[in-house]
């Protein structure tokens, strides 16, 4: 039965065999425009932090600084952060659209953990010459915007090419091509559009599109096997005939083949 809701193509599934995960060019586009807009927003915030130093490299050590002006460095830390904790999502964004790959340990870290360094970079300075110049308030308050701007930037749910391409295995595996649904706030992705899940009068849209067009417009997401709903994933393994073993089978198929990738 199909869904009475509202469907939006992101894209129209793919059913490709796959043997590793490519980003279409429109997703590359996507995942450039971003990484553009957040570099970006890591140099202003950059700029904010040369800003603070240079009113703290001109204080003397010995005279504090005057409230208003102590207010004034507090507010650019401030926007320092603001701008820094933009710029990470936009790059988090970005590589939801074009992941890396885990067989580059180090590009991988890099690409995924960069607004943590970015955090580091736009801080760090700023807190030694603080202490440096004995205003000690407006370090401890630039350490812990270091510290809360990392833990923000950090992407705790990290793509990867691999991961992507052993999904779209599975899904093609049960449904012949690579086409899910999914909403804009779900924490899962579906395999029928009239999933119970996706009935909730809570639900007036519904996205479809491949399993990386749905990472990519869905941060809630997570890039892993268990954001297949279970419910969709039994339903599809009764329509072919499969048992539990045998979904699971299929399942550690996928995620072995590309574990292997990852290896060589």
């Amino acid at each position: 039965m199909a869904t009475n809701k509202k469907v939006t193509k992101v894209s129209g599934g793919d059913n490709t065999p796959r043997q590793t995960f490519v980003p279409s060019a429109g997703a590359k586009a996507q995942a450039g425009k971003f990484r553009m807009y957040g570099v970006l927003l890591w140099g202003l915030a950059i700029v904010a932090e040369v800003i603070a130093m240079v009113i703290l490299f001109k204080k003397n050590p010995e005279i504090d600084l005057s409230t208003s002006m102590r207010i004034i460095l507090i507010a650019i830390l401030l926007v320092d952060l603001v701008l820094l904790i933009a710029g990470s999502w936009l790059w988090k964004k970005a590589n939801r659209f074009d992941p890396a790959s885990k067989k580059d340990a180090l590009r991988f870290f890099f690409q995924n953990q960069l607004g943590v360094v970015v955090a580091v970079i736009a801080f760090l300075p700023v807190v030694i010459l603080a202490f440096i110049k004995k205003e000690y308030l407006v370090g401890a308050i630039a350490a812990l915007f270091m510290i809360g701007g990392g833990l923000a930037s950090a992407d705790r749910n990290q793509p990867s090419k691999e991961e992507y391409a052993a999904q779209s295995t599975l899904v093609q595996d049960l449904m012949g091509q690579d086409l899910v649904y999914g909403t804009k706030s779900g924490s899962k992705y579906h395999l029928y559009d009239d999933c119970q899940y996706l009935k909730s009068d809570k639900t007036t849209e519904i996205f479809s599109g491949t399993v990386a067009d749905l990472y990519a417009n869905n941060h809630k997401i997570k890039p892993e096997m268990s954001s297949l709903c279970s419910a969709c994933e039994k339903r599809a393994a009764k329509a072919k005939g499969w048992t539990d073993e045998q979904l699971q089978e299929a399942k550690e198929k996928a995620i072995n083949a590309f574990q292997k990738t990852i290896e060589e």
